[in-house]
């Protein structure tokens, strides 16, 4: 199992973080901190940057300016380090399709070289959890969306990493799943050490699960807090999460009159 030893006790800082595609800003000096015992709930539209923002965190795209802390380590510059304490779920599922999820596991098991016994036992339970068992020896490639995506859950807890970075993670998941994560990322970071950093659109889950959020709209970050303190910033004490997060990106007036010209139709 990778070595748990830490430069620093905050699971995630973003200091000035800017990612930019062919010269164009996709994050723009993105400031944020995923703190001890914490979900961290990252909110935005379509290509508000919260995937940028996660794929540099884990260590896939190279920021152009900022810095990025993982427990202490860059994921640039100390990419092993960085990587070993991340447990990473993808917005878009990243699979070997001619394996089956046993052999995926083993896969991921034995990069992060985790000892075999304990980790065997880990994905069991974990499997079991999902009820992944009828789907355990399949091909990946013959499994749907929802069962792909718990396999890439279980592949991120397999190896109990202190900061989780999760991409919009309930896609396609039932019901019953859902409720799983949450109960399970809930009780993850109880021992007031361990970090969540996740990826969503959905507000209802943000508002159930988030200890704090921050909203980003073009790649700027527009809002941050919990969820009361935000309530404070649009002086209303009865806002939902939606409805903050349409106030401050100035949505709410565009999406009235989206509606009201689809009527005149």
């Amino acid at each position: 199992m990778a070595d748990r030893s830490v430069r620093s006790h905050v699971p995630l800082r973003l200091d000035g973080l800017t990612v930019a595609y062919g010269g164009r800003p996709a994050v723009q000096g993105l400031s944020i901190e995923v703190r001890p015992g914490e979900i961290y709930g990252l909110l935005g539209s379509n290509g508000a940057g919260k995937s940028s923002t996660i794929k540099v965190v884990a260590g896939l795209v190279r920021p152009a300016a900022g810095r990025v802390s993982v427990f202490g380590f860059d994921p640039v510059t100390e990419g092993v380090e960085a990587k070993a304490r991340i447990g990473y779920v993808p917005e878009t599922s990243l699979l070997y399709e001619s394996l089956t999820p046993r052999e995926f596991l083993e896969f991921v098991a034995s990069v992060r070289r985790l000892s075999p016994a304990p980790t065997a036992e880990r994905a069991q339970a974990l499997i079991a959890a999902f009820r992944l068992e009828e789907e355990y020896d399949q091909p990946i490639a013959t499994l749907s969306n929802g069962t792909r995506q718990k396999v890439l859950l279980v592949a991120a807890l397999l190896h109990q990493p202190p900061l989780l970075v999760l991409d919009e993670p309930l896609n396609h998941l039932d019901p019953r799943a859902v409720r799983l994560m949450k109960d399970l990322l809930t009780r993850y970071v109880a021992d007031g050490v361990r970090g969540v950093l996740f990826s969503t659109h959905t507000m209802e889950v943000a508002e159930q699960l988030c200890t704090r959020v921050g909203i980003l709209d073009h790649g700027l970050l527009r809002g941050e807090g919990t969820l009361a303190l935000l309530r404070e910033r649009v002086a209303r004490g009865d806002a939902t999460l939606e409805e903050i997060f349409l106030g401050l990106t100035e949505e709410a007036g565009e999406v009235r009159a989206a509606v009201a010209s689809l009527e005149r139709v």
